[in-house]
């Protein structure tokens, strides 16, 4: 049974690809799940209309996605903590506390864009990569400082 993926599905594929799979593994979770559509030819044609489309609105936000990232390298936040003995951290720092604090910047990044390179467990310099687009990786510097 021939099916047309319309998100990504795990050790099957990704939107857009037209997949061989067995027809009740289709019948009974890809297609009730709105995984995936049969693959008719309009569906086919829709897709690739879509695909098109898409294509051109990500032309325009990769000039965007490439703009951001000079600004997010450019950027450093500052983190305030409460600390304990030997300046170490009560909790660490997450992922949340940096959109927060680059969003106070006005620079709105999904959190879940946002990896942590090292575990913050103490005040200091450390890093983080902003996933945006492809290969696009800016890193942010978060200075974690002792709150007041």
């Amino acid at each position: 049974m021939k099916v047309l993926l319309k998100e990504d599905v795990e050790k099957l594929g990704s939107a857009g690809e037209l997949v061989d799979v067995k027809p009740g593994y289709g019948r009974n979770y890809l297609i009730p799940q709105a995984k995936a559509v049969l693959a008719t030819a309009g569906a086919i044609r829709h897709y690739e209309n879509m695909k098109r489309e898409a294509e051109l609105r990500a032309e325009l936000t990769a000039d965007a996605a490439k703009e951001l990232a000079q600004q997010l390298e450019a950027t450093s936040v500052t983190i305030p903590v409460t600390v304990g003995e030997d300046d170490k951290i009560h909790g660490t720092v997450t992922n949340i506390q940096i959109a927060d604090a680059l969003e106070e910047r006005d620079i709105l990044i999904d959190r879940r864009k946002i990896k942590i390179d090292q575990d913050i467990k103490t005040l200091g310099e450390y890093t983080a990569t902003v996933n945006l687009l492809g290969d696009l990786n800016p890193q942010v510097k978060i200075w974690v400082v002792k709150e007041d």
